[in-house]
């Protein structure tokens, strides 16, 4: 299936976390909103920050226009998608989750945190806008990068987040292995070679994507990136020094949101919090996803900015892998497919 993918695009200003989470107690909670003030925690993936910090002042002005009584203020927490859903699990007070992974939000849901039909609640199954993985590599490609074979062979450095810490690592090796998969028609052993070789040129495991991108652009380590299609923006609008590989055959990655339906009911945000995540799916939203090259799901302003979005042969991971719980536990419980390949590749896990 061929499908038109933006190039995304973030920047590089904040590498620190913007914020820890929020204690307030329920009387608390409902003493500042009935004097008019509310505050909301956004738990977010770490590339996502940019985004959302230029988002919430959009959204304050909608919202604040609306309810000119009701003072808004907007607190965001970033890190490895499924390390920030475990936060949320023990106890971080979210009011919103904005992840990369719909596992993540499944975590949620199954502690009963967030609604189970939380992709019911919002349109586009709570998907407000995709992304993709492509690679970064050095300017003038002095290893002649093309696509996903060349990174298993061994003249390559290749830097990647965690695949056992962030949504970002997942998407790294499943869009290889589904690469593999496709290039070798579905031969699971030569697709097992495959990863082994991409894996045994991994020269460093990142804990995020963030920190993988500081390691390759700002420390100068490794010849390849493989990371989300925005933030090999971000490292191309800042250093001007690497060119953006998009590989043949690659995999789309979903940025599902959802309220967290536990805290906010306690601390009296859920209205709030609702609102907060449905602007993303107005024009103004939509128009932000295309400024850091998201893809926006709606259909007449993707068709709007078509000029902006190379057309690339993609695909979902559910179609490939099935439903994120049979992904996480097929491929990233201890002892999947991952840690096999990975020790099979490096004789070490990566941590």
């Amino acid at each position: 299936m061929k499908t038109a993918l933006l190039p995304l695009s973030l920047t590089l200003s904040a590498l620190a976390l913007t914020a820890c989470g929020n204690n307030q107690t329920a009387n608390q909670a409902t003493t500042s909103n009935a004097s008019g003030q509310v505050e909301l925690l956004n738990v977010s993936y770490d590339v996502a920050r940019d985004f959302y910090k230029d988002y919430n002042p959009i959204f304050i002005k909608h919202y604040q226009g609306v309810n000119p009584d009701i003072k808004v203020n907007i607190k965001q927490s970033h890190g490895g998608s499924s390390k920030q859903a475990l936060s949320v699990k023990n106890g971080l007070e979210a009011d919103v989750v904005t992840m990369n992974q719909g596992s993540d939000v499944e975590l949620l849901a199954e502690s009963q945190l967030v609604d189970g039909k939380w992709r019911q609640n919002l349109p586009n199954n709570a998907i407000p806008f995709t992304s993709t993985i492509v690679f970064i590599v050095r300017d003038g490609n002095p290893k002649g990068v093309k696509d996903w074979a060349d990174l298993a062979t061994d003249d390559k450095e290749i830097i990647i987040a965690n695949p056992k810490t962030s949504g970002n690592g997942r998407y790294a090796f499943l869009g290889a292995y589904g690469y593999g998969l496709h290039a070798f028609n579905k031969d699971e052993a030569k697709t097992h070679e495959f990863v082994k070789g991409l894996l045994g040129n991994v020269k460093v495991f990142e804990n995020g994507g963030r920190a993988a991108t500081t390691t390759f652009a700002q420390r100068q380590i490794g010849d390849v990136l493989i990371t989300f299609e925005n933030e090999a923006n971000v490292i191309k609008e800042k250093f001007g020094n690497i060119q953006i590989i998009y590989p043949s055959y690659t995999i789309n990655a979903e940025n599902p949101v959802a309220v967290v339906d536990a805290v906010s009911a306690k601390k009296g945000t859920t209205d709030v919090a609702k609102a907060y995540l449905e602007h993303l799916y107005s024009d103004e939203g939509q128009e932000l996803a295309v400024k850091y090259f998201l893809r926006p799901s709606n259909p007449d302003i993707l068709a709007k900015h078509a000029d902006k979005f190379p057309q690339m042969q993609t695909f979902f991971p559910n179609d490939v892998f099935g439903d994120w719980q049979s992904i996480m536990t097929t491929y990233f419980k201890e002892g999947g497919v991952y840690d096999t390949l990975a020790v099979g590749a490096t004789g070490q896990l990566s941590q």
